[in-house]
């Protein structure tokens, strides 16, 4: 594939391109409207898609690649994946072929297609194990797990509670400095009433 450069710790995990029978609506369209020379045109670009898109799954990401005259590539890393599906139409049904849809955190929609492949089911499947892998790697490299990460949170939210109640305890006058600052306000309060009386 010389349109795909690896990094070096990448390995190339799946590699696939549309199904052939995805040729069959070309052919049930194309071949009666031959006649006219459309049907050709037809057949033609169904092939060309085909023959010039490539779906590449890595350890570290997704590609795809299209284009007949000019040359597409997409990636997709795993960390960005947010969910995947898979459909089949008719014809996929029949023969074996389907699409599977990846979306990703912050996108809007579908981001990628892996469009007319053999057996969706399963590229799906190995897509969703490199996600899982690679979200494991990334909480085993930092060493942190949800746990720990909130664990750390409730000790800042307690530092920053006693670091409150420290300076309140400060701004209070000197012969309030065990009550609350609702108790302190609501003596004031109190004070000042009888005052007007």
């Amino acid at each position: 594939m010389d349109w795909l450069t690896l990094d070096e710790d990448e390995e190339l995990v799946w590699s696939g391109k549309p199904h052939k029978s995805s040729l069959i609506p070309a052919l049930i369209v194309g071949v009666p409207l031959s006649l006219v020379l459309v049907g050709l045109l037809v057949i033609a670009s169904a092939y060309l898609y085909r023959e010039n898109t490539q779906y590449v799954v890595t350890t570290d990401a997704l590609y795809r690649k299209s284009g007949v005259l000019s040359r597409d590539v997409q990636r997709i890393d795993f960390g960005k994946v947010q969910n995947t599906s898979y459909s089949q139409g008719f014809f996929g049904t029949r023969f074996g072929y389907g699409t599977v849809d990846i979306s990703t955190a912050g996108g809007s929609g579908v981001e990628m297609q892996f469009q007319s492949v053999p057996d969706p089911r399963q590229v799906q499947e190995a897509i969703n194990k490199r996600v899982k892998a690679t979200r494991g790697d990334a909480s085993s490299e930092s060493g942190e797990t949800k746990a720990d990460v909130l664990d750390e949170i409730l000790d800042e939210l307690r530092g920053i509670r006693a670091a409150l109640d420290a300076e309140d305890a400060r701004d209070a006058p000197a012969g309030d400095a065990g009550k609350s600052p609702d108790a302190t306000l609501f003596e004031e309060d109190s004070n000042a009433s009888s005052l007007d009386e």
